[in-house]
This record gives structure tokens, C-alpha cells and sequence, in this order.
């Protein structure tokens, strides 16, 4: 589409306007291309990537600045990725080493987001059934009960039980043990099939109490087997592009409050392979027209299971941006498939 002399200009156009945030003039591009062209020349040439939609002209200056298909062209055929240094590599493979699951994941987000100063985004792993390691059971009123669910990987989740009847302690606790002794670490729907038989072995009165402590459980896991992860997010407010423009930072809050539709937006990139690049509304993905979003999926044991991301301005440096997601992704794989 375009010839060589076009790439190059278009190529340190967006160069100059990532590093500067300033509309950029033929004076610029003449120093900064190495190419030995007259200032004519070159607004000719930006002339034409104008109409043809890759730059655009400000009404307050005479320069240019990309558009989001510049951006895009600039991203798919122009951008010459610099891989990280070894000191940021250390890094990251010094604070993504396998021991707990949430906390690698908790990890992997801080460490996108300082790396980058933008957002850090990581989409944790479905778990594939509800499966607990132990509960308790705690009274709060009369016939208030709080049920109290430790997953495998160490998560805490709580649930308020309202019951018919008052229980003591040592029911609750005779409750739990029957519980923990036969069911810890068994799927939901699992238990769930063995209940009817298994539960005449206790009083009848006692089986409300375990059905509903299973079905809370099961419900209390489920909610949360599938998190997204977000840190860093107030950096964002120290971008000067973003922090101008209040109206999308809070439309960005709104979505990282709304983490069932951050999750639909970063889903995607679960079905290809490598990092994926969405820059602002001109992207089904990104309806916000400032913001771009930088994406790679993880695996664990070669089956991709989530995904990691970083949210920041469309005008930000890819270049750095692209390898700080793809190596924290492929970290955060080989340290949960250790795990």
C-alpha cells in the first residue's frame, strides 16, 4: 500500500509523537528519517498518508499526529519490538515463582503495571469444578450461621447461612468434621450425587444444614473461580493524554469496576495465539477512542487458560510495551504448570 519512502516517514511520525506527545513537522521528520528529502517533498507525502487516513492534521498546528489506522499500520508492519533488558527479566522471574496460584496472579498484575506505569490486567484461571479443602462453621445469631470455605489454592470465601432451627457449636462442628472427613476435595457435583444416601448416616435434622452448607460452597467457589485482576489502575491518572479528558478515565473506571465486561473484552485474545494489540475505537474490542489494550494468553501444562494485559493510552510505546506482556505471560505459564 504504501512505498518505502511513505513507511519510513510514517514510521518516524508515530515514533516522534509517541516520545513527544506533539503534533510532528516536515522540519522533524526531515531530521529524524535520515532521509535526504525536501521539505516539499515531505509534505506531499504527508498529504497523501493523510488522505488516506493514516495521519491526521490538529486545527492548532501544522503538523501531524497518527490516527488509529496509522497506529494500526504502524503496530502490524512497522514496529521493531526491543526485547527486555536482563535486569527487568530478573524481575519478573524473581516475583513469579511457584507457590500460590492467587498470588502469582496478584504478582504477574503489580508487576505489569510497574513495569509499564499503565494498567496491569490478569484474567486468573477457571477452575474446572468446585472443590474446597475445608469449611467451618461459626454461629453469628440464633439462626444466622457464617460458613467459612478454604479452597485447595488457599482462597477464603464466606457465606451467611440462614437456618430453621438453632444449632449449637458442637453440631456445627460435629457438621463440619462429617463434611471435612468425607467430602473435602471432591467436586460439587460430586457431592451433590453421594448427599442423599450418605447424609441418612446423620440425624435428619442435621441434613438441611449440610445440603445448604454444599450448595453455598459450590455457589461461594463458583462466583469466584474466574477473577479478573487489576492493579496499577491510578497510574493511569498520571498520564497526561488521559488525565485531560476525564470523561474516558471514567468510562476506563467504570469498566474496571464492571470486571464482567473487562473479562468479555480480554476473552478474546484467548482464542489466538501470541500478543494481540487493540488500539481504541477503532477496534471491536476497545470502544473507548484514547485507550489501547496489549493482550497475550498463559498456559498451564500447554492449555491456555487466561490471560494477561496491559491498559494504557493508544499512545504509548509499543515497542516496550508488546515484550513486557509476552514475557510475563510465558513466566506466569512455566510457573503455574510448576506449581
Amino acid at each position: 500500500m504504501l512505498n518505502q519512502r511513505a513507511r519510513i516517514l510514517l514510521k518516524t511520525l508515530v515514533e516522534r509523537y509517541i516520545s513527544e506527545g506533539q503534533p510532528v513537522g516536515s522540519r522533524s521528520l526531515s531530521k529524524f528519517s535520515g532521509l535526504d528529502l525536501s521539505p516539499a517533498t515531505i509534505r506531499n507525502v504527508m498529504a497523501d498518508l493523510e488522505e488516506m487516513g493514516f495521519v491526521a492534521s490538529p486545527h492548532t498546528s501544522a503538523g501531524r499526529i497518527p490516527t488509529h489506522q496509522g497506529y494500526r499500520f504502524f503496530v502490524d508492519t512497522l514496529l521493531v519490538v526491543k526485547p527486555l533488558d536482563v535486569m527487568e527479566i530478573h524481575q519478573l522471574q524473581d516475583q513469579l515463582h511457584p507457590d500460590n496460584p492467587s498470588r502469582l496472579i496478584n504478582s504477574a498484575s503489580q508487576l505489569l503495571a510497574e513495569l509499564t506505569r499503565f494498567a496491569g490486567v490478569v484474567v486468573a484461571p477457571k477452575r474446572s469444578s468446585a472443590v474446597f479443602r475445608y469449611i467451618e462453621f461459626m454461629t453469628l445469631s440464633e439462626k444466622r450461621i457464617l460458613l467459612i470455605i478454604v479452597t485447595p489454592e488457599g482462597d477464603v470465601q464466606n457465606r451467611v447461612l440462614f437456618t430453621d432451627r438453632i444449632y449449637s457449636q458442637s453440631e456445627l462442628t460435629e457438621a463440619a468434621n462429617f463434611i471435612n472427613k468425607n467430602y473435602a476435595g471432591c467436586a460439587i457435583d460430586e457431592i451433590r450425587t453421594r448427599l442423599q444416601s450418605e447424609l441418612k448416616q446423620l440425624r435428619h435434622d442435621m441434613t438441611g444444614l449440610m445440603t445448604a452448607a454444599i450448595e453455598a460452597g459450590g455457589a461461594a467457589i463458583t462466583e469466584n473461580s474466574e477473577n479478573v485482576v487489576v492493579a496499577g489502575e491510578r497510574k493511569l491518572l498520571d498520564v497526561h493524554d488521559l488525565s485531560s479528558n476525564m470523561s474516558s478515565l471514567k468510562k476506563l473506571f467504570d469498566l474496571f469496576e464492571r470486571k464482567t465486561a473487562l473479562l468479555q473484552l480480554l476473552e478474546f485474545s484467548r482464542q489466538a495465539e501470541g500478543v494481540q494489540i487493540f488500539i481504541g475505537g477503532k477496534s471491536d474490542m476497545v470502544t473507548l477512542d484514547e485507550f489501547s489494550v496489549v493482550t497475550a494468553p498463559y498456559e498451564v501444562e500447554g492449555k491456555v487458560v487466561g490471560t494477561v494485559a496491559v491498559i494504557g493510552p493508544t499512545r504509548m510505546a509499543y515497542e516496550r510495551i508488546i515484550p513486557v506482556v509476552d514475557v510475563t505471560a510465558r513466566l506466569l505459564s512455566s510457573a503455574l504448570s510448576r506449581h
